[in-house]
């Protein structure tokens, strides 16, 4: 995975093997929620042994459902279209079974809200059993490839379909695919060129902010994107973007954010 201020981070057998100094060295939500001031590969490594302790995260012991977690982060805000009816599936990738179709919504918390910028992974039994060997792209090899599992999930008959991706090449082709009928959300977006971050607010319709500093530069001057939070924002640009995070917030009992306001991001911004 790429995690925690952009650390890559290999796990074999339960125990992590590789951490790389991340890039950014602070994170307002790690801080909030973990107690984490600096982000280093000592601090690093302590929250991935921690997950891996409390919910079993890339071994057999995985837990593959969870209730809300963040106010409205990417998992918790497609978990809620899930339940409301707004959305029909989610393709998203997860450690244990690469790119699947889901459409439970404690199973969308459960594996995307416990891990970012997963790059590769294998099969692991349990999550397998969760998803659905069939909800899979290949359960013998967990592939990732979020174009393939939008292609499958409308394959499988699903009218709307929201999809989490990291790549705009993804976005591009996703769109040029399905159209209106895919519900883009771009994820683990730090680093994301000045170039791309344009196109993102042309294309997609959720996005997160991550610690990408041009996202931030392009939403301030883009007209009607609702912005979710202040610290790591989340940027609804669409008719159904704006719907989704507008009832994230509404359960959270918030507002959307007013840039105005002042904010609390990442450091340094990327």
């Amino acid at each position: 995975m790429e995690c925690l201020g952009m650390s890559r981070v290999t796990i074999e057998d339960g125990h992590v093997t590789e951490v790389t100094e991340p890039i950014v060295k602070r994170c307002p939500l790690f801080e909030k929620y973990r107690g984490i001031q600096t982000l280093d590969e000592d601090s690093v490594k302590a929250n991935i042994e921690y997950r891996i302790g409390a919910f079993g995260m890339c071994t057999e012991r995985r837990e593959t459902t969870m209730r809300d977690f963040l106010s409205f982060g990417v998992s918790e805000t497609l978990s809620t279209g899930l339940r409301d009816g707004v959305l029909d599936a989610v393709v998203l990738a997860a450690d244990g079974c690469g790119t699947c179709v889901v459409t439970d919504p404690d199973v969308v918390q459960g594996l995307g809200g416990r891990i970012s910028g997963i790059r590769e992974t294998e099969p692991i039994p349990a999550v397998v059993e969760a998803v659905g060997a069939g909800n899979m792209l290949d359960p013998e090899t967990a592939p990732i490839d979020m174009v393939a599992g939008a292609d499958k999930a409308f394959a499988m008959g699903y009218g709307t379909v929201a999809v989490t991706t990291a790549s705009m090449r993804d976005v591009e082709a996703i769109r040029a695919r399905h159209g209106d009928r895919a519900v883009i959300a771009l994820v683990h977006t730090t680093g994301i060129s000045e170039e791309d971050a344009k196109e993102a607010f042309e294309l997609c319709d959720v996005i997160t902010a991550c610690a990408s500093k041009h996202l931030r530069e392009v939403a301030k001057s883009t007209d009607g994107v609702l912005i979710a939070g202040k610290a790591v924002p989340v940027y609804g640009v669409t008719d159904i973007g704006k719907r989704l995070m507008s009832r994230r917030l509404e359960i959270a009992g918030k507002e959307p954010w007013d840039p105005t306001q002042g904010e609390d991001p990442p450091s340094p911004l990327i």
